[in-house]
């Protein structure tokens, strides 16, 4: 690798100088109230301009290519974030972008992407699909491949939030950082284990995509046959040879987030901080929310990587994250089927303060009593231990819950 392509710290100082008049400095939000005994703070790189960070090092890497490359225009692959960052950075270095997206990516993404004037090429798969594609087209056409994150030029774009970072908490303890191909982490860690080894950098991936993680446990570099996963911006079966040595060297430990998890998440911080984020984005938080790491005592900083969620999907986020919360609850009831039952069940939540939603009733199976009946209720409920109250409730009544 030549010395100009090696990443350093002193990339990542000119990527900032580079990035000056695109990316702006986004915020720190303190967040208490998240996971209580916990000292959480939020990068807020959901409110960046195109919705994420990725436009950080997809601008510094287009902004090094020589006129010749820039003159063939650039090609790149993504599930969306790193599309619209491509796509911006191509509009403002008046160049030609073509993006190459999986077919299952959300709509808002693959449109946002064409509104900055990139020509979409839809892949069926997922993202490793729509990496195929782009190297194929890039041999074709002469294009200029964009990596998404096995770039050192690109991963010094996001290490340009970990210099935030040092400014703007200078005491923190901890970052925990999602992981996809493992871009981002390797510029955070790399940048802030250079500025103070003591640090603690952690990545979190989702339980449906682990190939950082697997590859991690097991000292070398793991495809997964498969991804599948809400959190589709780190939805990646294999890493990059570079990002997997810098997590390897500079990265403390790495966990999994489930996707109910993940939802409690993205429900927490709408609720309580206004804030929108997609799977990706909110699997940091997640972590912390669910002890994934022990955090207690550490001023730490959980990375809201990206706000660009498919609203399609958000009221099945939502639902998912009041199930996971204890906001909302199913019971299943059998009961024998005469008058007054309902009334009955319906008396006992509300004395314990829970709001019936929704109702099903129906007679029971074959091989079940033939009086019976099974009534299947929704509840709004505050926490577990409410749910708890109103399950005790129910069978101290007589009543039999499956």
């Amino acid at each position: 690798m030549q010395e100009e392509n090696t990443l350093t710290l002193d990339s990542v100082y000119k990527a900032k100088y580079a990035l000056k008049d695109v990316a702006f400095q986004t915020d720190i939000l303190h967040a208490p109230k998240l996971k209580p005994g916990l000292d959480l703070y939020l990068k807020t790189e959901n409110l960046q301009i195109t919705g994420s960070f990725k436009v950080r090092g997809a601008y510094y890497k287009i902004s090094r290519l020589t006129p010749e490359e820039k003159s063939r225009g650039v090609i790149a692959c993504s599930a969306g974030n790193h599309a619209q960052g491509v796509a911006l950075a191509a509009q403002k270095n008046g160049i030609k972008a073509v993006i190459c997206l999986p077919d299952n990516a959300p709509i808002s993404k693959v449109e946002a992407t064409r509104n900055y004037g990139a020509e979409i090429c839809l892949v069926e798969g997922v993202y490793d699909d729509a990496y195929q594609k782009a190297l194929q087209l890039r041999d074709e056409k002469g294009y200029t491949f964009i990596h998404p994150f096995n770039d050192p030029d690109v991963i010094a774009g996001q290490g340009t939030i970990a210099l935030e970072l040092a400014e703007q908490i200078p005491d923190m303890d901890a970052v925990l950082v999602p992981v996809g191909g493992g871009g981002l982490a390797s510029g955070i860690a790399f940048t802030l284990k250079n500025l103070n080894p003591k640090i603690k950098v952690y990545g979190v991936q989702a339980t449906g995509a682990p190939s950082m993680l697997h590859s991690l446990h097991d000292a070398h570099i793991e495809r997964l046959d498969s991804v599948f996963t809400i959190a589709d911006g780190i939805a990646v079966k294999e890493p990059g040879t570079l990002t997997y040595e810098l997590c390897s060297h500079y990265v403390d430990d790495m966990v999994a987030v489930s996707d109910d998890e993940i939802s409690a998440a993205i429900l927490a911080l709408m609720e309580q901080h206004k804030l929108v984020t997609e799977g990706a984005g909110a699997v940091s938080v997640a972590a912390a929310m669910f002890d994934k790491l022990d955090l207690k005592g550490k001023k730490t900083v959980c990375l809201l990587s990206g706000g660009n969620i498919d609203v399609t999907i958000l009221s099945r986020v939502i639902t998912r994250g009041l199930l996971m919360s204890g906001r909302h609850c199913q019971l299943t009831i059998e009961l024998v089927d005469k008058p007054g039952q309902l009334m009955t069940v319906a008396q006992l939540v509300a004395q314990e303060g829970g709001n019936v939603i929704s109702v099903h009733h129906e007679h029971s199976n074959e091989g079940s009593n033939v009086n019976g009946c099974y009534l299947r209720l929704t509840l709004e409920t505050r926490n577990f231990e409410q749910i708890h109250q109103i399950r005790k409730a129910l069978t101290d009544a007589g009543l039999k819950l499956l």
